[in-house]
């Protein structure tokens, strides 16, 4: 019947199931339809039961995520392949920019005892952070993760204690 390795716990409509975007709420099987929906970050999944696999159609191409039995693994693009290339440029993006930045710094150093000596150092740490933040940015874009659904639950749940 299913072609996946979890016999025990298969994937089906009548189940609740931890959300794989989120992970703060569940599936649940929508009424009528042959979908399911998170109640917290609002997305709304196809079911493949003989594959055991689910997809998010609000993005294309859609994520695609397995069940296992007992979570759900993986985010994939459908048909679209991460290489090693996008990890080397995203690498790069944040490493050669700040390179540059601490080896002038380190090249050309402010007098010392000047009161902005500091700059160099700070100039360069901000630059580090400022590009992983990009980079950062653009996989949570990618992946549509919910980051504001995710921290109000989070607070909501930090308040509730």
């Amino acid at each position: 019947m299913y072609s996946s390795k979890n016999k025990k716990h298969p994937f089906d409509y009548q189940g609740v199931y931890p959300c794989p975007v989120c992970r703060l709420n569940q599936l649940k099987a929508m009424p009528l339809m042959d979908a399911m929906a998170c109640d917290c970050c609002r997305h709304i999944f196809t079911a493949d039961l003989e594959r055991q696999l689910i997809k998010m159609p609000a993005r294309q191409p859609p994520l695609i995520w397995l069940w296992n039995g007992r979570n759900w693994t993986g985010a994939h693009l459908e048909g679209v392949e991460w290489g090693w290339t996008y990890w080397l440029f995203a690498i790069g993006f944040v490493v050669l920019p700040t390179t540059l930045i601490g080896l002038s710094a380190y090249t050309f150093p402010p007098a010392s005892g000047s009161r902005l000596a500091w700059l160099p150092a700070a100039w360069t740490g901000l630059t580090f952070l400022c590009h992983l933040g990009i980079i950062g940015w653009l996989v949570i874009e990618f992946y549509q993760f919910p980051v504001w659904a995710y921290l109000r639950v989070r607070r909501q749940q930090l308040f509730s204690r």
